[in-house]
């Protein structure tokens, strides 16, 4: 499969209809989810891989896993309203998918790849939850996928050396946000992010 292709199916995953501006529930792009994936699938990280999508939302890269051959996938999402849009869409396009609502904190299965997108830390009530993420990714996984704030890459990379994990590849992109909050004053804003591949053995 090509990335467009893979890109164009991904467009089809449904956003969420009332977003909670405390979770920070920003959409993954297709674009960006279909050229981590599609990375990562040529790193032999995604097929007949156990996949976990860790604060999945509607389900991007754990729908992305499946069309790229993963074994076995799960996503995890403390949004009740997020795992319902996501698994009524599995299961209408067939995609053999477990989600869950759950709390990343309390997830203990181990598994081979994680993708996840966490909250940004914009809102005072997730402050660090992206260092929550990584640590509970370490616990759990081999390799993680994540993306992060690209100003906030310097204390994720000593985090991570802390942790005794290597970063073996990073990349930039433009993550677009359009207006869905009040509080948002542009249509559209554009935060630089890091995508970050990790190795935690």
């Amino acid at each position: 499969m090509k990335k467009k292709h893979l890109e164009m199916l991904l467009q089809n995953v449904p956003n969420l209809i009332n977003p909670n501006p405390v979770l920070e529930q920003y959409i993954t792009p297709a674009s960006i989810a279909a050229d981590i994936l599609f990375n990562a699938y040529q790193l032999g990280d995604v097929k007949d891989k156990i996949i976990f999508d860790l604060g999945c939302g509607t389900g991007i890269f754990a729908i992305g896993s499946s069309i790229l051959g993963g074994k076995q996938i799960c996503g995890f999402d403390i949004d009740k309203d997020c795992i319902s849009i996501a698994k009524n869409y599995a299961q209408k396009n067939k995609f053999d998918i477990n989600f869950y609502v759950k709390d990343v904190k309390d997830i203990f299965k181990k598994t081979d790849t994680i993708f996840m997108n966490p909250p940004f830390g914009a809102q005072k009530g997730n402050l660090n939850a992206d260092r929550i993420f990584i640590e509970k990714g370490f616990e759990i996984g081999e390799v993680i996928y994540s993306l992060h704030l690209s100003k906030t890459i310097d204390f994720i990379e000593k985090m991570i050396k802390s942790l005794r994990g290597t970063i073996v590849f990073q990349k930039e992109y433009i993550f677009p946000i359009k207006r869905q909050f009040d509080f948002h004053k542009k249509e559209i804003l554009e935060y630089k992010v890091t995508l970050i591949r990790i190795k935690t053995k």
